[in-house]
């Protein structure tokens, strides 16, 4: 069709996702994956299993990742997008070196990776492209020949990312008690990461020192607490809290967690708070346990009216975003002249990670940036 979208040089859009059991068999082998390296002894992997166990053992990632999946190839024919969708996941089922596997026994030579995850930071995309590359080499290894791929830019601040999330907090505040929904306080949550991490996130060219991940989220946070201040007439005052803190006691982590957050608001008077989980893409199990458990069962026991607003998951507009990226970075690839979309101070953020961004401890070879062995 002449009017069809045209994604040239790209053949394959691959959806990356962290992955998650689907049963409790599977709970514990899905912990090891995760932790690989670490050292971690079965008898504490069961311990924190215990999330998924109150769950039937099931993650809720991977059946939103198949509605994303559903809604991307939707979206895509609807609009005349010949892009064909795959998934591959990190830590389970379809693990992503037997997704790449398929891809490039399917003919796939230029992909494109969407991550399900929108903010710069090591654990948010640096490890992402790192597994990558272990995959890439491991096909290497197979004797195949590895197909070129890149990334996405990170999307947090694109609107059909941001407008959802706006909604929902809408939606929730309008779910209040009317007695409590003008001073209501809005809790935008992300998962914590150590202090380190977050200091060092993005290139250290931006903005003169990293620092990247808590930048972005105070963009987004702005955004939508403005623009419900547009559409309410309302000021709710705001804060970015964390939550799903791990690791080791003794090194520092993003603060203040969600649940200390919830009693000091509680403390100062607040009538009611909605809890915004911005740094989600889905609702996954740390939606469902650190927020809709945990951090509801806090407010109940303080007397706190609160409500937690809605993730993007599968809605129409996030897809519909996708597919703008999607021609985006395919435009800039052919050298089309292309005016990307973002939202907030903070502007479009780069389509090639630059070397050194979002470090890890030990580097790694990582692919789909400046400095990748399979560019």
């Amino acid at each position: 069709m002449s009017d069809a979208l045209d994604p040239t040089p790209y053949d394959a859009l691959l959806l990356l996702s962290f992955g998650g059991p689907e049963g409790p068999d599977d709970v514990v082998p899905f912990l090891e994956n995760v932790t690989r390296g670490r050292g971690i002894p079965k008898e504490r992997l069961k311990e924190v299993g215990q999330h998924y166990f109150l769950f039937g053992g099931v993650s809720p990632i991977n059946d939103q990742n198949r509605a994303l999946l559903e809604a991307l190839r939707k979206d895509f024919a609807e609009h005349g997008l010949d892009l064909p969708v795959y998934w591959g996941n990190r830590n389970w089922a379809p693990y992503l070196t037997d997704t790449l596997r398929e891809m490039v026994t399917d003919g796939r030579r230029r992909i494109l990776t969407l991550a399900t995850s929108a903010y710069a930071s090591y654990s948010g995309c640096r490890q992402y492209r790192e597994n990558l590359a272990d995959s890439l080499a491991a096909l290497e290894a197979e004797g195949l020949e590895p197909p070129r791929v890149d990334k996405l830019r990170h999307y947090f601040n694109h609107p059909g990312f941001v407008r959802p999330m706006i909604d929902g907090v809408l939606k929730s505040l309008s779910e209040l008690p009317e007695d409590v929904r003008q001073g209501a306080h809005l809790a935008f949550t992300t998962h914590s990461i150590p202090n380190a991490a977050a200091d060092t996130s993005g290139p250290a060219e931006d903005h003169g020192d990293g620092g990247a991940y808590v930048r972005e989220h105070l963009d987004v946070a702005r955004l939508i607490a403005d623009a419900v201040r547009e559409e309410t007439g309302v000021e709710h005052p705001w804060q970015l809290v964390y939550q799903s803190r791990s690791g080791a006691p003794h090194i520092p982590w993003l603060e203040p967690d969600i649940c200390d957050h919830l009693e000091e608001r509680h403390g100062a008077g607040a009538p009611a708070v909605v809890m915004v989980p911005i740094g989600f893409v889905s609702d996954h199990m740390e939606v469902l346990y650190d927020l809709d458990t945990e951090a509801e069962a806090k407010a109940a026991e303080l007397g706190l009216p609160v409500r937690r607003s809605a993730t993007v998951g599968a809605d129409p507009r996030f897809a519909a975003a996708i597919r703008e990226l999607v021609l985006e970075r395919a435009a800039k690839e052919t050298g089309a002249a292309v005016t990307p979309c973002a939202l907030g101070a903070l502007g479009p953020s780069h389509d090639l990670c630059p070397v050194g961004c979002c470090p890890a401890r030990a580097p790694k070879p990582a692919a789909a940036g400046a400095d990748s062995p399979y560019a």
